[in-house]
């Protein structure tokens, strides 16, 4: 079976179209978009607003799910990292994952079978 791999992508809900536009670019088709919460970095820093001192709670972020085979993961991981790197905090983060198999539901298609946009 080929190398079947999910990339996972959190960042700033303001990036997600310019991000879903050059991952199209390059072949990525599928994705799943989850709307999350969360917190790296900045938890635990106060800060200040108005004189008063606070600590950021969890910040909204996207989460981009992508399941690939034929487009290489370095192209994927620098065209994300291209778009979406600002150099504050808050840019994100990249998950790498290898998959053990996929499985096609309606018709029982596995591996790279299952992935490809077929009726």
């Amino acid at each position: 079976m080929d190398k079947i791999t999910k990339v996972e992508i959190i960042t700033r809900p303001n990036k997600f179209e310019e991000l879903k536009d050059a991952l199209n670019k390059i072949g990525v088709m599928g994705m799943t978009v989850t709307n999350v919460m969360g917190c790296g970095v900045q938890k635990g820093q106060t800060g200040n607003y108005r004189g008063v001192a606070y600590t950021p709670e969890l910040l909204p972020k996207i989460k981009v799910e992508t399941v690939i085979c034929e487009v290489p993961v370095e192209l994927v991981v620098e065209t994300a990292k291209k778009v979406l790197y600002t150099g504050k905090i808050g840019d994100g983060k990249i998950f790498i994952y290898e998959i053990a198999n996929v499985v096609r539901i309606r018709n029982g298609d596995e591996g790279k079978v299952a992935l490809n946009n077929q009726p």
